[in-house]
């Protein structure tokens, strides 16, 4: 038996008593939130919960110890483990917040889901397209909430572009939405020194979960985004972001075909994740959506650009800009509230979800069809063929 299917049937009690009731929680009720994953970004994460000042860390897991001393600033008091069923057996854990790499995402979430837990678990959420199916299923049939870390959902400079120009109509027929990032040096992180020899203390079978067997490679834990088996590369961990907001104004959430082109182009360093790629998606209402990156230096920028009959409209982080298509026509500009209270946004918006039991902006279905938009732009450049998807099955049709 799978140490997945075996951490599932010790939780079976929780998820039965998880099934008879939805817990509420009072407007002033502190919620007890327990962190799997205590890398940079789970730290990060944990530290926006702290923020909103309605949340306790009640409890840490990690495959490696010393992940806990940098998360001891925000949580000096939560009990900590080393495998997550043991933190999810716990009364106090109300949240899950799961920042773990991807192989690990959907294996957690639907164990913290059959225990009753509410989760907050980072994007993409799934390995796999195939994967997405039974988070959906393990978040209805258990009544909880599941918000996944496309903060560009509460984003209000998001928000305020759609309604102005999408639900208006104004950008008129889409033909072409065109999405990149350039530069991402996170993709290049090189393991310290340190890291040469495997620390005692550090359970890389853990880590390893349900991938093969491979002797201790620093790079493959320290900088797993450049290794396939471990995520998606550019494609899920940047795209998956854009083709949400393409989603999101859109309306359209499954593409029926699928192309790319890429590889490993310069930095021949042993990962098998592309340093370069082109995607192409096709959308049942008549439009294109592509997604190009490199980590090459010498380009650098991300955002999102919409192209209609009757303006252009660029979106980022940082602001949006639409240009009608009328000649002379000013363009008008409107800047955001600053990167990060997109995070805080998405944090926010997930707690009040927790409290009222409404579908958070980043909802789990949400999730997994921005996550299988950009698998299938992976899947395509891993065959070396355009991939036909049946929008209704959501399934790769055969040659």
């Amino acid at each position: 038996m799978s140490e997945h299917a075996m951490s599932r049937r010790a939780l079976i009690g929780a998820a039965t008593t998880a099934l008879s009731y939805s817990r509420i929680y009072g407007a002033n009720q502190r919620l007890g939130l327990g962190l799997i994953g205590c890398g940079e970004r789970g730290r990060y994460d944990m530290s926006n919960f702290v923020k909103t000042g309605d949340v306790d860390v009640v409890a840490l897991c990690d495959i490696w110890p010393k992940q806990f001393e940098a998360a001891a600033k925000d949580a000096p008091s939560a009990k900590r483990f080393g495998h997550h069923p043991d933190l999810l057996a716990m009364k106090e854990v109300d949240i899950a917040l799961i920042a773990t790499p991807d192989h690990w995402h959907v294996p957690i979430a639907i164990d913290a889901l059959n225990a009753g837990k509410d989760v907050y678990v980072e994007k993409p959420l799934t390995l796999t397209p195939e994967e997405g199916p039974a988070v959906v299923k393990a978040a209805r049939i258990n009544s909880r909430i599941c918000q996944v870390g496309m903060q560009q959902r509460s984003g209000q400079h998001y928000l305020q572009a759609k309604a102005e120009y999408f639900d208006t109509g104004k950008i008129g027929k889409l033909t072409l939405a065109r999405t990149w990032w350039h530069g991402n040096g996170y993709h290049l992180r090189k393991a310290p020194d340190s890291l040469r020899e495997k620390p005692q203390d550090l359970d890389w079978a853990r880590y390893l979960g349900r991938l093969k067997w491979r002797d201790w490679d620093p790079q493959q834990y320290w900088n797993w985004r450049a290794y396939l088996d471990f995520g998606g590369g550019q494609v899920t961990d940047l795209f998956t972001h854009w083709i949400d907001v393409v989603h999101m104004f859109t309306g359209q959430e499954i593409p029926f075909a699928a192309v790319a082109l890429g590889g490993v182009y310069n930095y021949k360093d042993g990962r098998t994740a592309p340093d370069t790629i082109n995607v192409l998606l096709q959308y049942p209402s008549e439009f294109t959506a592509t997604f190009e990156a490199t980590l090459a230096p010498g380009i650098k920028g991300a955002a999102v650009e919409f192209a209609g009959t009757e303006g252009r409209l660029l979106i980022d982080r940082q602001h949006y800009e639409f240009h009608p298509a009328k000649k002379g026509a000013e363009p008008t500009i409107v800047k955001g509230r600053g990167e990060s209270t997109l995070d805080t946004d998405h944090v926010a918006n997930f707690l009040e979800c927790v409290r009222s039991r409404k579908l958070p902006n980043g909802d789990v279905l949400i999730g997994h069809r921005s996550a299988q938009a950009s698998h299938l732009g992976n899947i395509a450049y891993v065959q070396k063929r355009r991939l036909d998807f049946d929008p209704q099955r959501e399934e790769i049709l055969p040659f």
